[in-house]
């Protein structure tokens, strides 16, 4: 495995913080999340959810999940209307391979095992990775909601009709109960000293 490549790849990563979310743009977001930063948040709930189920490792499921989107940084984000005209699965595979090839040996061997766990959810791991991944979607629609893009509901409906694990199933129905800026609620803190009684 050649250094100059090893480095290539960890610049290629970085477009990741480049690509937006495509399909969120049909709903009207101008600027909607990058793949980044939904990897980001998508990884945490993986672990979390591997937790609450109990049965899986959740290091591995945050593992899945960091790697699972690697191939959109040639190919893209393609959103659900354009999927409906060619295989996106396949060129990100291909993508995903084609990138792997710099890294090589070790790396190259189990990170084609995770990819294919998360396509095929062959493992525990690899369902609990896919929810997640969904999962992170619908928080993301729920904020958009939130903040006045109504057709968004229908990401949320949509998301919690795949999801395969008892552990995402309860949090999509809180998540709907709730307002994504009730986690600050309580947390302020006044700095002001009244002047006058």
């Amino acid at each position: 495995m050649a250094i100059k490549n090893i480095v290539n790849f960890i610049f290629e990563l970085n477009q990741l913080k480049r690509q937006r979310h495509s399909g969120f743009q049909l709903a009207g977001i101008k600027d909607p999340d990058t793949i980044a930063e939904h990897v980001m948040r998508a990884a945490q709930i993986g672990y979390i959810l591997a937790v609450m189920e109990g049965n899986a490792n959740p290091e591995k499921v945050a593992a899945i999940i960091l790697i699972h989107d690697n191939g959109e940084v040639r190919i893209g984000d393609q959103n659900k209307v354009g999927a409906r005209y060619f295989d996106n699965q396949q060129a990100e595979h291909d993508a995903f391979s084609d990138q792997l090839k710099n890294l090589g040996g070790q790396i190259e061997k189990k990170w084609k095992k995770y990819f294919s766990e998360f396509e095929e959810r062959n493992t525990r791991e690899g369902i609990i990775a896919k929810d997640a991944d969904w999962l992170e979607t619908a928080f993301q629609a729920k904020e958009y909601l939130d903040m006045g893009y109504p057709s968004l509901d229908n990401w949320i409906a949509n998301v919690e009709k795949a999801l395969e694990t008892k552990s995402a199933k309860a949090l999509i129905e809180q998540m709907k109960k709730t307002k994504f800026t009730d986690w600050w609620k309580g947390l302020k803190k006044m700095t002001y000293k009244k002047l006058h009684k």
